[in-house]
């Protein structure tokens, strides 16, 4: 809800949030920025943009409403027309079935030229109430139809025509069916919650792919012959040229959807049936999730807090592409993110943009490489140093140097779990009393799809499934059992799985076996799309730097024994942490073995 300044100015005063230097300091910043008060405030953590719709639904006397934007009958919904609801920023969420009263949600209900429209819209029977800014974009997206839908408005299916490789002005002018398609193929992508868009040639058509929650889905097939419209409009939107064709290239572009900006990283490869682009979905407005937020408990949590408050060392996040390890030290960086330290990092791209913190974007042509830019990170007088990925053994060479003359040092390696990884350093030729010396954590870390809490329901395995997890997780031994009973009380305790007014007796264990799993819905809901699963969560392995693993280092220990040694000091594993998770109901054991098994 975007309320004037004058009214956000006499809100916060009534709230006693801030006093009167505090105010004028927003003031001024807000000026400085050239943004709203309203803007500044949510921004600087001052006011949610729900307690400054509270606040001036209490000030100008009317009721305040949370609706899901989802469960909105589309029958009633458009008992609004679209343009209506765009122009005044309303929707209609409900009709009473006894009164047939109207309940509409608005951002400003003091509009009085929405409340005359409204009236000869729907009638004098209309009940107002104060929403979000937020919550209302939520409710005008439902007036979308689905991709197929609405590309089939905008694109003809004459597929049989030849594809033409010329392309004109007016075919991909701001304006033309082409830019409109390109524009629905974005926006669905950031409404599903895709993390990336493929959009394929094939022999007959071309195909339009989302991967939601980790899982690749064809959303669409269109015409072959708007294929170089499409791919042209796209270069363009990124900055790239649009007559090379025959080599990749790789550009960003930015788009506003609803109340947010979203960057798109695009990358074109030329294959046999013409050219595919992949667009890599990055909120930009994002903000960083806390390490419990992520999915973090216990031993691992306790263990991360400990290195990443050490004055210098190494911390290593582990895992194939795709696993979620930027999304951990983006995290980390913005806890330790502040004015009295300088954080500089060297990327391969820059995904996150974090506000204080020197972000360098790798140019190999330009011979800024991962070991360049570090080294010239070390002349810029950081406290923290983050680096993209430890490639070779320069960069780890340097990374170790770094870290051994008083530098924090944050870096990414590809290896299978966080025990490989010092064996992996060794392998790039770093002395083994180095490794010991500066790594101070290692963090092993898969991403796996989260059941939806809306839908999901407990169940108990058959005889068949039953025989397979007792085989994995030793189900009949009685002290795995007690062991499992012991974690899951921890993991409540860390607000993992956790919901409101839940008793601690919830659980799905006892000291004498498994009451129920938990698994997806047959079908879904609409709040999960009818997927089952709604988002993903993460699980982890931390291993520390005891005394015994930095002797195992110097020896030479191969990573089987380097592992043993971190369970005996209490290291729960990627499964067993996913399995814990199961437990809970965030996830599903087979999502668990999908990701973890070898």
């Amino acid at each position: 809800m975007e309320v004037s300044d004058k009214k956000v100015e006499r809100l916060l005063q009534k709230s006693n949030k801030l006093n009167k230097e505090q105010l004028d300091s927003l003031k001024q910043q807000a000026e400085n920025e050239k943004k709203s008060l309203m803007a500044v405030a949510v921004a600087g953590n001052i006011a949610s943009e729900q307690e400054i719709a509270m606040l001036y639904a209490e000030d100008i006397g009317v009721p305040y409403i949370e609706f899901s934007a989802k469960d909105i009958p589309k029958e009633i919904l458009k008992l609004i027309p679209e343009h209506i609801a765009k122009q005044f920023r309303t929707i209609l969420f409900e009709v009473e079935g006894d009164t047939e009263c109207n309940l509409v949600a608005m951002e400003d209900p003091d509009d009085v030229e929405a409340l005359d429209v409204l009236q000869k819209t729907l009638g004098e029977n209309i009940r107002i109430y104060t929403a979000t800014r937020t919550n209302i974009s939520a409710g005008l997206d439902q007036y979308r139809e689905n991709i197929s839908g609405e590309l089939a408005k905008v694109v003809s299916d004459e597929d049989e025509d030849e594809v033409d490789e010329d392309v004109s002005e007016e075919d991909i002018a701001e304006d033309s069916p082409i830019a409109q398609t390109v524009n629905l193929i974005i926006e669905y992508a950031i409404r599903t919650g895709a993390s990336d868009v493929h959009i394929e040639p094939r022999d007959q058509y071309l195909s339009v792919r989302y991967r939601v929650d980790g899982i690749l889905k064809e959303a669409n097939r269109l015409p072959k012959k708007i294929m170089a419209a499409l791919v042209s409009r796209i270069k363009i939107l990124s900055n790239l040229k649009i007559d090379e064709r025959r080599a990749p290239q790789d550009g960003r572009l930015k788009i506003s959807v609803g109340e947010r900006m979203w960057s798109l990283r695009v990358s074109t490869l030329p294959i046999m049936e013409g050219e595919k682009v992949v667009m890599r979905v990055l909120n930009d407005t994002a903000k960083a999730l806390t390490l419990e937020e992520l999915g973090f408990w216990g031993h691992s949590l306790d263990t991360i807090n400990g290195a990443i408050r050490e004055p210098h060392g190494m911390i290593l996040v582990t895992g194939p592409t795709g696993s979620g390890k930027s999304t951990t030290l983006f995290s980390v960086l913005s806890i330790l993110n502040s004015p009295s330290v300088n954080i500089s990092t060297v990327e391969d791209p820059v995904e996150y943009r974090i506000g204080g913190v020197n972000q360098t974007q790798v140019n190999p042509k330009a011979g800024m490489t991962f070991a360049n830019g570090l080294r010239a990170l070390l002349r810029q007088d950081p406290n923290i140093i983050m680096v993209g990925e430890i490639r070779d053994s320069e960069t780890a060479g340097l990374g170790v140097q770094a870290a051994l003359t008083g530098h924090l040092v944050f870096s990414t390696l590809h290896t299978n779990n966080a025990a490989t990884c010092l064996p992996r350093l060794l392998d790039m030729g770093i002395e083994p009393f180095l490794i010991a010396s500066t790594v101070r954590a290692v963090i092993g870390q898969r991403l796996v799809r989260r059941l939806c809490q809306t839908c999901r329901e407990q169940y108990k395995p058959d005889a068949n499934e039953l025989k397979g997890l007792t085989n994995m997780f030793k189900l009949n031994d009685s002290k795995m059992i007690q062991h499992y009973h012991l974690l899951e009380k921890q993991a409540l305790d860390g607000g993992i799985g956790k919901i409101d007014n839940e008793q601690k007796s919830d659980l799905a264990t006892t000291e004498n076996g498994i009451k129920y799993f938990w698994r997806p819905k047959k079908g879904g809901c609409d709040a999960c799309n009818h997927n089952g699963f709604k988002g993903r969560i993460g699980i982890y392995e931390v291993i520390g730097s005891s005394t015994e693993i930095q002797g195992m280092i110097v020896a030479n220990a191969t990573s089987e024994q380097i592992q043993g040694e971190a369970i005996k000091e209490n290291m729960i594993t990627m499964q067993l942490d996913g399995f814990i998770k199961a437990l809970r109901g965030l996830t599903a054991v087979e999502e668990i073995l999908r990701v973890t098994r070898e």
